[in-house]
């Protein structure tokens, strides 16, 4: 194996990690019918109007980019394994 694998292997493993403890630490959106029925005027709230402020909204974001991040490493990590 060339270094680059190693670099390429150890930062997807990092990657992977940070994702699943980001992944599990967030709160779940399941509400059930319950919440389907009394919970439609969240936007009228004070955490609706500033949804994107919060520490949830950052984690969300955190989470999309670092699976982005990670499609992009497995796939750079496949690629090398192809041609090299």
């Amino acid at each position: 194996m060339t270094v680059l694998e190693y670099i390429l292997g150890s930062l997807l493993l990092l990657v992977a990690i940070v994702l699943i403890v980001l992944v599990m630490a967030q709160k779940s959106r399941e509400n059930g019918l319950s919440g389907a029925i009394a919970g439609g005027g969240a936007s009228d709230t004070f955490f609706g109007k500033h949804k994107g402020r919060t520490v949830e909204a950052k984690m969300a974001t955190a989470t999309k980019w670092l699976g982005v991040i990670f499609f992009v490493l497995a796939f750079a990590a496949t690629l090398l394994m192809l041609f090299f």
